[in-house]
């Protein structure tokens, strides 16, 4: 990476007419907030998207519940930050 060649995600192609890109899901960012046990306060790390009514566990102290129960969406969001988004459903 000499800085010579622009670097792309995306390869160039050539298109013939209109071409139009939609995202298919329809996702909004609602925010930043921290999961943390609200027993010990200790981290929570999540794999994939999950649901405010999902069960989680917190690994340190064993305490259990709704994965609503252990997000924080306060300021200023600590280390175990998550980026909490909106997704609605498809009919």
């Amino acid at each position: 990476m000499d800085g010579a060649e622009p670097v792309r995600w995306e390869p160039v192609t050539r298109l013939d007419g209109t071409y139009e890109l939609r995202r298919a899901d329809r996702a909004w960012r609602l925010g930043t907030g921290s999961l943390a046990c609200p027993h010990c306060d200790a981290p929570v790390a999540l794999g994939g998207p999950h649901a405010p009514h999902d069960r989680l566990a917190c690994p340190f102290c064993g305490h259990g519940g709704a994965l609503r129960d252990f997000l924080s969406l306060a300021e200023p969001a600590r280390p175990a930050r998550v980026e909490v988004r909106v997704v609605a459903r498809r009919p």
